[in-house]
């Protein structure tokens, strides 16, 4: 499709999303309280699951097209440092792009698809993945805590090949105290939900979608999907109801009770699950909320049959394993103290994390020229054949493996992952790594055991923050 003068029309190329293996019981939280909320292991945060979002979207894609990545989150594991660039090298895309950080508002994933979008437009870039992830703390057994999610999305923004078409947008702020975290919090906080609901989300989102529709001439009737960002389920209501939209047949299940509120990537990841239902022709209303309101109308096209082939959120939301006991949940958020692991790592050395990134980052090894042989990590001489440096890089974050051989560590664990479980794993395809196994039942581990490559977040050394690949089950 084209723009009148003959331009590209400039949309949404690809799709993908994340949703952590384990699921909270709200029971758990708040007895006779229902459904369950999706909660990061306690290996993974932001980075990780936005790099598993992005590697979902690039499915089939070649990597080297992309040139931009712009990653937004509320809950950056670091003040000062990008988090795009971690993700790009997770993701093993080059490096001359830009890459760039959205924060500081639960629109921050809409303002960098607004951004991205724009980009694109402008011709400053070609394609531009936007990626979304937060995992909120809330004040543990407050009214937020049942509600918060975990979770990521992430959508490819191009100008060939699109699958969604964007026709319009419209954002609107408002300087409003109602849901905030100080630099020193680690909780949200927030004021009385009269002032903050009706002041806040209610008005700001229906001031953005009213003027959407007033400016380009649209009505609800119109839209097939409407995809709305809302704190919790009655307020979803009431709200698409105040705009006009039937809410049993127009707007899209927010998942709050398979999943909770997922803050910044809330937005896109209900998009995704929009358009994992949506078919051509479809014309889908999004609107997100933080201080303001970010409202867009997208148009389906014929390409969305084309993009099928991703986890996304159904497969994701099917996959899960429930957590029974409050007490692990906060022990995974480092709310509950755990038994102190054993040191192993003194510190952490910049310039050796500076020199492996390609390895530890990219999960690169090198294949032999000669032999085809593939090894890890990279090395000059060739263990089969015996060449010297005739190696390419070979991408290992993508393949599939089998368990090769595992022990079980009960002495250096902490009580987060007791036992630690070390594999030996041998590629579809050729190369064997050592890796921890994550996302695992101890029962279930075995010689043979399928397995893929996830990536997640090790030891904390000094302010830095590690992180490497591991296996997991393969989730089905």
């Amino acid at each position: 499709m084209r723009e009148k003068g003959g331009r590209n029309m400039v949309g949404i190329t690809a799709y993908g999303a994340y949703v952590p293996l384990f699921r909270l019981s709200r029971e758990a939280i708040a007895k006779g309280a229902k459904g369950e909320k999706s909660i990061c292991n306690f290996d993974e945060d932001s980075i990780t699951m936005a790099a598993a979002a992005t590697i979902d979207c690039l499915n089939g894609i070649d990597r080297d097209t992309v040139d931009g990545l712009y990653f937004a989150s509320t809950t950056h594991p670091y003040k000062e440092k990008l988090g795009a660039t971690t993700i790009a090298m997770a993701a093993d895309l080059k490096t001359d792009i830009l890459t760039t950080d959205f924060s500081h508002s639960l629109r921050a994933g809409t303002s960098a698809l607004k951004s991205a979008l724009d980009a694109v437009k402008a011709g400053s870039a070609k394609k531009v993945m936007v990626t979304a992830a937060d995992c909120r703390l809330a004040f543990p057994r407050s009214a937020f805590e049942p509600n918060f999610g975990d979770g990521a999305g992430a959508l490819l923004i191009g100008d060939t090949d699109v699958a969604v078409t964007v026709e319009a947008s419209y954002s609107v702020y408002n300087e409003i105290m109602d849901v905030w975290r100080h630099e020193t919090d680690s909780f949200v906080r927030t004021w009385e939900d009269r002032f903050t609901l009706t002041h806040g989300y209610l008005e700001g989102v229906k001031e953005a979608v009213s003027g959407l529709m007033k400016k380009f001439g649209y009505s609800p009737g119109d839209f097939s999907k409407v995809v709305l960002y809302s704190p919790d389920g009655r307020r979803h209501t009431e709200l698409a109801k105040s705009l006009g939209f039937d809410p049993k047949t127009q707007v899209q299940d927010p998942l709050f009770a398979v999943m909770g509120n997922t803050g910044t990537a809330a937005p896109l990841m209900l998009l995704v699950a929009a358009l994992e239902e949506a078919k051509a022709g479809d014309r889908i209303l999004l609107a997100s909320y933080g201080d303001g309101s970010d409202a867009f109308v997208l148009q389906v096209t014929e390409q969305i049959e084309k993009i099928r082939d991703r986890r996304g959120m159904k497969e994701h939301l099917a996959s899960k394993k429930v957590v029974t006991d409050y007490k692990d949940y906060l022990a995974w958020r480092g709310i509950l103290p755990a038994e102190p692991r054993k040191e192993t790592v003194a510190f952490l050395s910049a310039p050796a994390i500076w020199r492996e990134r390609d390895a530890n980052l990219r999960l690169h090894g090198v294949k032999c020229k000669a032999c085809g042989t593939v090894q890890f990590p990279p090395q000059r001489v060739c263990t089969h054949c015996h060449t010297k440096d005739q190696f390419e890089p070979y991408r290992l974050s993508d393949k599939r493996a089998r368990v090769f051989t595992f022990a079980m560590d009960r002495i250096t664990s902490p009580i987060l992952e007791l036992p630690i479980v070390t594999t030996t794993i041998d590629f579809d395809g050729g190369g064997r790594i050592q890796c921890f196994l994550t996302d695992r039942d101890p029962e279930q581990v075995e010689c043979g055991l399928p397995v893929e490559m996830t990536f997640r977040k090790l030891q904390l050394k000094g302010g830095i923050q590690n992180y490497f690949w591991k296996s997991m089950p393969i989730r089905t």
